[in-house]
């Protein structure tokens, strides 16, 4: 269930599988390269039909660590190939933001590499020498904090953290604090390992919000998740359906779309899966999406990046619940998904988002104190 940011020793296993698999990776030469590949718009490009048909020409997008389940990408994936014709090879669907970054280098000039990435905002910002500047028809809708002045990338979808629950099993609880109670005993679980899964460190940082720390103090969240696990209420075990069907995580603190998407699955059955923006403990976060420089599809990537900022790709994510990052332009406009825009967690509070700097600070602290404090 969890998209975790550091599972590089896997990432790294599993295209060494695949380079001693299939020999030694094909190639493509810079001479046989699209212009495309140096393009920093469609109008560069030619205009939107000159990059369709460079696109259907290369026939084929590569994208690597998009979960058909995780933020709607399912759907986005299938709606692009059917638009467009495009084949769309997924790989390593569970994989993380830094094993993106992994595969782009070791399969660097390979048909097999990845053509676009969708990485958590550390990853990202550390390695911008593998983006190829690109900016999309709609740039001007997103705000200038949701992008790169270079084009190098661009925010695409987020999130805020919430705590699910099965009501059919515990009360709602509406903060953190309330987790401590006697009702959700062996109850409460975290989207995977903080100091490994990004969704289950910004767990942690709600925790801190909620129990008098701030985005520079993570600590009272480290002690909040020590004082569950001596309660006997936090349970350390990654949440999967399985675990919510049967009981044994009833809690789960995640992003709200992994919510929502949990609620979809659950529909109908015993499980009746809700969620809650915990009051004081507002926390989001957005991933950054970029085009791999040494794209093997360079045009099919940008067509890509066209479909996932268009009016259509923005409320593909919305209808997964995540956030699409020109809602605002688009709810001006009239063409955002108004009914299921409606169905977002409300929020009370001003919401918080980690910048680099707090959130290497935070991810550093955890890795220094969560398994002392809390294993």
């Amino acid at each position: 269930m969890a998209r975790t940011f550091p599972r590089t020793a896997l990432g790294l296993s599993l295209v060494a599988l695949s380079l001693a698999a299939c020999g030694a990776p094909p190639t493509h030469s810079e001479a046989g390269r699209s212009p495309a590949a140096s393009a920093t718009s469609a109008v560069a490009a030619g205009g939107m039909e000159a990059l369709l048909k460079a696109a259907k020409k290369e026939g084929a997008l590569n994208v690597i660590a998009l979960p058909p389940d995780w933020a709607n990408y399912g759907e986005m994936i299938e709606q692009f190939s059917a638009e467009y014709g495009i084949r769309v090879n997924s790989a390593q669907p569970d994989a993380s933001s830094q094993d993106e970054v992994n595969a782009a280098r070791q399969l660097a000039a390979s048909d097999r590499a990845p053509d676009v990435f969708d990485l958590g905002a550390s990853v990202a910002l550390a390695n911008t020498a593998l983006f190829a500047p690109y900016r999309v028809a709609s740039w001007e809708d997103v705000a200038d904090d949701h992008k790169d002045p270079d084009a190098k990338w661009l925010d695409d979808y987020g999130g805020f953290m919430t705590i699910g629950y099965d009501a059919n099993q515990v009360a709602a609880p509406t903060t953190i604090k309330d987790l401590r109670k006697p009702e959700y005993k062996g109850k409460v679980a975290l989207n995977g390992d903080p100091t490994q899964a990004s969704a289950a460190l910004n767990g942690v940082v709600a925790a801190a919000l909620g129990n008098g720390g701030s985005a520079d103090d993570v600590a009272p969240g480290v002690e909040f998740f020590a004082d569950l696990k001596k309660r006997g209420n936090f349970l350390p075990l990654d949440p999967t359906p399985a675990t919510v069907e049967s009981g044994q995580t009833a809690v789960v603190l995640d992003w709200d779309y992994q919510n929502a998407g949990m609620a979809k699955q659950f529909k109908g059955s015993k499980v009746d899966w809700r969620m809650v923006v915990p009051a004081g403990a507002v926390i989001g976060s957005y991933y950054m999406q970029a085009i791999n420089k040494d794209a093997p599809h360079p045009a099919a990537a940008r067509l890509w990046e066209e479909f996932l900022f268009s009016d259509k790709g923005q409320n593909i994510w919305l209808n997964g619940l995540a956030r699409p990052v020109r809602a605002d332009a688009m709810t001006k406009s009239g063409t955002i998904d108004a009914k299921a825009y409606a169905l977002l967690p409300a929020l009370s509070g001003t919401p918080v988002q980690l910048t680099t700097a707090q959130s290497d600070k935070a991810k550093a602290y955890v890795a220094e104190h969560w398994a002392q404090a809390v294993n």
